[in-house]
């Protein structure tokens, strides 16, 4: 399994190693341990070129999955997940909104990004919105029990 991570932003001091880390127990705990997983952590301005871009939503926004399985043909290159973007400046807006730490609201968001190219939607019905904050708070037992990241003051820190 590959954990790909671009990290197109220079406000944070990232540490790929935890990321990646974290991610391949995500996959893991998702049954998808040979998946292939593409990670670009970004700014608020590139996020929002993206948003607008291809979704034609204006602004940025936390995070934004890009499956690349084609429902129809799920056989054709199951490993390869998709790409997750998500922006630093937003998480942190939100984590200190929220009271929480930013690796906290950054695992948040991966788990979250992960879960939309898994199929899991949020927006489509009630139903839907309630099996993926299931789903979410499961895998957030899911890393805590297992002491993830490992170095939480370090994952992601100001530059």
């Amino acid at each position: 399994m590959a954990v790909l991570i671009t990290n197109n932003q220079s406000l944070y001091k990232i540490s790929t190693d935890q990321i990646q880390t974290t991610a391949r127990e995500l996959l893991n705990a998702l049954d998808k341990a040979e998946a292939e997983l593409s990670l670009v952590i970004t700014d608020d301005e590139q996020i929002a070129e993206i948003n607008h871009q291809y979704l034609n939503r204006s602004g940025p926004t936390n995070v934004i999955a890009f499956p690349m399985g084609d429902p129809e043909f799920p056989e054709v290159q199951p490993e390869l997940l998709g790409d997750v973007i998500i922006s630093l400046q937003t998480a942190e807006k939100e984590a200190v909104e929220a009271q929480y730490t930013m690796t906290e609201r950054f695992t948040e968001l991966l788990i979250h990004g992960i879960l939309h190219l898994l199929g899991y939607d949020h927006e489509t019905n009630d139903a839907d919105a309630r099996q993926m904050a299931e789903k979410s708070r499961a895998l957030t037992e899911h890393l805590k029990k297992n002491n993830l990241p490992e170095n939480p003051g370090q994952m992601i820190a100001p530059a």
